[in-house]
């Protein structure tokens, strides 16, 4: 059996192990699923590669994606990497200004683009982009050359390149990828992570998901992020048929069509998922309306290790029946497990997802580190409410005087792309990479983040604040869909409150709240004073410095594409205080 110790050869593992005829791939195109097995994904990726190669691509070379998720990124990506060249996959939803940055910054000389509204967002930058040689696209468009023209010289190279030969010459430990970070503090940094970075991480993770190589996954994150990107590297080795989502807003309508087994998320999208779940109580009314009341208290109570006794799990048995059975139906009715990255996960969601059926593996890790250091599985002492899991093997933890976690091991990067100054910052002498996130060890092994160091601020009295822990009480309810805590050298603490305005939409017809826009909303005395009613509950659960004594709601949600977010859907939390100041400033009069 093959050995792994470099990415592409999950290809060669992938057809020693599986039938070749096994679906691996598939992506929606126009009403229909088109699918792809093992032997045509080796054969796209080995025709993209003397694609490549006859266009004059090097070992080293660096080759731009721009793209949605899609199985010609994955041909793509392997094509680059079984000859030693770079890929730098790069977020569409950033800015025009950081798209030139990176393309600038990381050498690229050719540019993979999804289609013309990709094109439209990078067309103007391209002349000051010296470096770039061409842009193609993923799939065929009128005008421009695609990966697929790619493909058609590589058909003609087969006889006439040894790509045995390139392939052997790729170390583990050559760079595989620069990853440039989302930015939500300053300029993107690229972070060169190698073969065996990613290949460490894939391994330290392979025994963890709880489903067979028959299973299928969907996968919507987007692949310039190594979460998403790492864990489909998984799913290959695991034998998953692997179905991209249309789009975020398409999810319901995929997890229906593909009835996946396992999925990757983030907490923001979960709480949103479960909103529309527990959405369904308002349509309900009587007896029917009462037990699922009752469904989602018991849900709140769940303990994983079954200390809530005997008829606590009876209870919890004729609620799966009559309730949770209808939530997992809505997630296509055979998901089983969904790992959950990119943030902290509140106490509430993990209870309430894992009590109806299905399985939250949250994680915690970065891009510099491959990324996972610790996630939860099955194993005694890995698993805990509130908790990111158990230590990776081979990655090492130590807590820092100060609470900062630091970390080493073979997935932590070798550095910032041309940035010395900055790898010297977060890697000390000794080799410990200082995250900037606080947490603590529990039983040896089990690792609990606190929040983050450099977000935690003084108030007037010299106190600290945790605005992340905060933030994650806030959002669970369901009448707010994002929030940010402030209070830096303030008497007291305060928050920018983005409204579920789906939710809170309902609640106006049901108490007779008449608007004509979400300004009028925002702005009504009975919607600020159910915000109050609100808030004061969720008080009840934080400290005297953590209490929300002053709030603000916010008329427009908060997206990506506005600013507010990060790709990975993080507040930019130096963004919103800059846009919301005239806000912030009022609420501390």
């Amino acid at each position: 059996m093959t050995r792994i110790t470099r990415l592409f050869d999950i290809l060669d593992y992938c057809k020693e192990r599986f039938d070749s005829e096994k679906i691996i791939l598939a992506g929606k195109e126009g009403k229909t699923w088109k699918e792809y097995s093992i032997a045509q994904y080796v054969e796209y990726s080995n025709l993209v590669s003397l694609g490549l190669l006859t266009l004059g691509i090097k070992k080293d070379d660096k080759i731009a994606i721009i793209s949605n998720s899609m199985p010609e990124w994955n041909f793509l990506d392997m094509g680059i990497l079984q000859i030693g060249a770079i890929n730098v996959p790069i977020y569409p939803t950033i800015s025009e200004a950081d798209h030139k940055y990176i393309i600038n910054h990381c050498d690229a000389e050719y540019v993979f683009i999804s289609g013309y509204d990709m094109l439209r967002r990078i067309e103007k930058i391209l002349p000051e982009c010296s470096n770039i040689k061409k842009v193609f696209t993923m799939k065929p468009m009128n005008g421009y050359e695609s990966l697929y023209d790619i493909i058609e010289l590589g058909r003609n190279s087969v006889d006439k390149i040894d790509l045995d030969a390139y392939k052997a010459a790729v170390s583990p430990d050559d760079l595989a990828t620069l990853i440039y970070t989302s930015g939500t503090t300053g300029i993107p940094k690229g972070v060169m992570l190698t073969h065996y970075n990613i290949v460490s991480n894939v391994m330290g993770v392979a025994h963890i998901p709880p489903v067979t190589d028959s299973a299928k996954a969907l996968s919507y994150l987007p692949l310039c992020h190594i979460y998403e990107r790492m864990i489909v590297y998984l799913w290959q080795y695991s034998g998953l048929g692997i179905y991209y989502a249309e789009s975020i807003v398409r999810i319901a309508d995929n997890l229906r069509e593909i009835k996946p087994h396992i999925m990757c998320s983030v907490p923001r999208l979960l709480e949103k998922t479960l909103d529309k779940i527990l959405d369904a109580e308002k349509r309900l009314k009587g007896f029917s309306k009462w037990v699922f009341r009752k469904s989602v208290e018991l849900a709140e109570r769940y303990e994983y290790d079954g200390s809530n006794g005997w008829f606590y799990e009876f209870k919890r048995s004729i609620a799966d029946k009559l309730v949770y059975s209808k939530w997992r139906e809505a997630l296509g009715g055979n998901m089983k497990t969904v790992v959950s990255g990119g943030a902290a996960i509140s106490d509430r969601l993990s209870r309430i997802f894992i009590c109806a059926g299905i399985k939250l593996h949250p994680g915690y890790g970065l891009t510099e580190t491959s990324p996972v250091i610790a996630v939860t599985t099955n194993r005694a002492g890995e698993y805990g409410i509130g908790a990111t899991g158990g230590i990776m093997a081979q990655v090492e933890v130590k807590i820092d005087t100060d609470g900062e976690i630091l970390t080493k091991g073979p997935s932590l990067m070798k550095g910032y792309y041309k940035s010395q100054e900055l790898t010297d910052e977060v890697i000390d002498a000794d080799g410990w990479f200082h995250t900037g996130d606080l947490g603590r060890i529990e039983g040896g092994t089990l690792l609990r983040i606190i929040g983050r160091k450099k977000a935690f601020f003084k108030n007037s009295f010299g106190k600290y604040v945790n605005p992340l822990l905060v933030e994650n009480f806030l959002r669970d309810s369901s009448f707010i869909d994002n929030a940010m805590v402030v209070g830096e050298g303030e008497k007291y603490t305060a928050a920018l409150i983005v409204p579920n305005f789906t939710m809170l939409t309902q609640w106006c017809k049901e108490n007779n709240v008449s608007y004509t826009s979400t300004y009028d909303i925002i702005k009504s005395e009975q919607v600020i004073s159910m915000f109050k009613t609100e808030i004061n509950n969720i008080n009840k659960q934080l400290s005297s410095t953590e209490k929300v004594s002053n709030f603000t709601l916010l008329e427009k949600e908060w997206t990506v594409d506005s600013g507010e977010l990060s790709a990975a859907l993080k507040v930019k939390r130096f963004v919103v205080a800059e846009k919301y100041k005239n806000e912030i400033a009022e609420m501390f009069k």
